[in-house]
């Protein structure tokens, strides 16, 4: 069973790993090809929300569904939606940049795709959470959800400089490129990752009151993920307006200075995680605190070197961070509610992407230093709360299944 275990590990890394490698190839190419397409920064905004929406109501379902059909499945359903969602998305924009679609349009329609998208790719998530969940042990918990993190992470790496040099062809070629990635991935998980038997019992009495006695650790993941997506959605334009670049140039140059996010995602994840086995709560105190000073030097920095340090930094404590909460959550519940709490899980997180591109966007406007010194403000009030709120201590310290 070890060596069963093990292998699917392995495999799972990879099928995420090839998953977040499709969704980052966008993440370089959104601002520039959209502002191509005559979009203003709130339009952009909205094309991450709409598809982060869709996550927050699909996650809850697909995490459930996962509990009666199995996790293989619908992750199956996960990636292939998104190579759809992809798809579609890059088809408009194509007969965007032709003139052929009027504004109004051309946005209604964009913004259809990645809901499309962004609806059927919210089952990835929380199947690949619960399919861990199932093949680790609660001391191994942390450790577990970290190897998601780390896929997460690298993908990152890779993701964001494919784009980067994928757009030298064009705009629109790193969106075909990830679809092609999706269909890849689909095939690959089809046809190697092993279905694994999930651990199904009887309901707990409890079973009703998981969203009141998992609430504090999901609003601490929603506030968390509400201040990095309001970065990650306005990087781009911070990059091309305080450094003067071209749309081709931004896309080369936030592609760079997203794979040094992810590489410090991944070390936090792949070894720091794995190598210290701290518990879920040490690992957040440490990572808010590690991404205070990321959000501070985005404040202050000028300089592309400065900028993409504190890039790193901050990435480097978000690596910390999302492991702890995810391990949190899963050991505060029973073995038959991994599916339904990953799903909890997964559309928190959703909201949280929903809220902050329109949130960091808006503030742009105002001022390209807001959506940091906001991001930087509800940090703080994560880390008092982790640390010294008596709600938050009782209900993750309460339930006796924590490290």
């Amino acid at each position: 069973m070890a060596n069963s275990a093990k292998q699917a590990k392995g495999l799972l890394f990879l099928a995420l790993f090839m998953s977040i490698v499709g969704f980052s190839i966008l993440f370089p190419i959104l601002a520039p090809l959209s502002r191509s397409l005559g979009l203003s920064e709130v339009e952009v905004g909205w094309l991450s929300t709409s598809y982060s929406l869709m996550q927050f109501i699909g996650s809850p379902y697909f995490g459930k569904l996962s509990e009666r059909v199995g996790r293989k499945p619908v992750l199956l359903l996960g990636v292939f939606g998104f190579a759809l969602g992809f798809g579609s998305f890059g088809l408009i924009a194509h007969f965007g940049q032709m003139g052929r679609l009027p504004h109004t349009t051309l946005f209604a329609l964009l913004v259809s795709a990645r809901m499309l998208g962004g609806f059927l790719s919210s089952a990835t998530l929380p199947s690949a959470q619960a399919y861990i969940a199932d093949i680790t042990e609660r001391h191994e918990r942390a450790s577990g959800m970290a190897l998601v993190g780390a896929a997460f992470g690298l993908g990152l790496i890779f993701g964001p400089v494919i784009g980067a040099v994928l757009s030298r062809f064009g705009l629109l070629t790193p969106i075909w490129v990830s679809m092609c990635v999706a269909l890849f991935n689909g095939l690959f998980i089809a046809t190697s990752l092993p279905v694994m038997d999930h651990r199904v019992i009887e309901e707990t009495p409890h079973h009703e009151g998981m969203l009141r006695r998992t609430w504090p650790i999901l609003a601490v993941a929603f506030v968390t993920v509400l201040a990095s997506v309001a970065m990650e959605q306005t990087i781009a334009f911070l990059y091309q307006d305080t450094l003067k670049l071209t749309a081709k140039s931004t896309a080369h140059t936030v592609g760079i200075a997203l794979g040094a996010y992810g590489i410090a995602a991944v070390m936090a994840q792949g070894f720091v995680v794995r190598r210290l086995n701290w518990s879920p709560q040490t690992l957040m105190r440490a990572g808010v605190s590690i991404g205070l000073f990321g959000f501070g030097g985005l404040i202050v920095s000028h300089s592309f070197g400065f900028l993409t340090a504190s890039m790193a930094i901050q990435g480097f404590g978000y690596g910390l961070t999302l492991p702890g909460l995810s391990a949190l959550l899963s050991v505060s519940v029973g073995d038959g509610e991994q599916g339904e709490v990953a799903g909890l899980n997964s559309s928190t997180q959703a909201l949280g992407r929903t809220v902050g591109p329109l949130l960091g966007t808006s503030l742009y406007r105002v001022n390209p230093r807001y959506p940091y010194s906001l991001s930087l403000i509800m940090l703080v009030g994560v880390l008092l709360v982790i640390s010294f709120g008596s709600t938050w201590r009782k209900s993750s310290l309460g339930t006796g299944n924590l490290g």
